[in-house]
């Protein structure tokens, strides 16, 4: 597939996440949480995580941004659903790498997400796309805010 094709399919993957964002809404019997925002931008999430046996059964996000930081809430709230804590922290952490150096993630399950990729050609938008998973990161070690800055 060439350059301007993937860009193109990346591109409707990103707007397909935002336009009809995956598990966004709120959790009743949420068991953490924790609420994010990029100062810098504007972005804001509030995540709500219910945990069964250190598995994530149910996440849902609610808030507003720009595009990239709702798709990669949606994006997120989909990779992690129905994994381990540790599955889900593996994620987080293939996340960032894949921000700082611009390759895709070797982690199955990672396909939508790979869409992202690009975005570590911009720093400033790099903070956007990594709000949703640093705020995950904060629910589970239970804290209750996380901010990029």
């Amino acid at each position: 597939m060439s350059g301007t094709l993937l860009d193109e399919l990346y591109k409707e993957i990103i707007l397909d996440h935002y336009r009809q964002p995956r598990n966004k809404g709120e959790l009743v019997n949420s068991t953490c949480s924790a609420n994010g925002a990029n100062p810098l931008c504007g972005d804001e999430i509030q995540l709500q995580v219910t945990l069964v046996d250190n598995v994530i059964e149910q996440i849902a996000f609610t808030g507003a941004g720009c595009s990239i930081s709702q798709a990669a809430s949606s994006m997120m709230t989909e990779f992690v659903q129905g994994r381990p804590i540790s599955e889900a922290l593996v994620g987080v952490l293939s996340f960032q790498e894949m921000m700082t150096s611009g390759v895709p993630s070797e982690v199955d399950g990672f396909d939508d997400i790979d869409a992202l990729m690009g975005v570590a050609k911009f720093p400033a938008r790099v903070k956007c796309a990594s709000l949703s998973w640093k705020t995950l990161e904060q629910a589970l070690d239970g804290n209750s805010t996380a901010t990029t800055e």
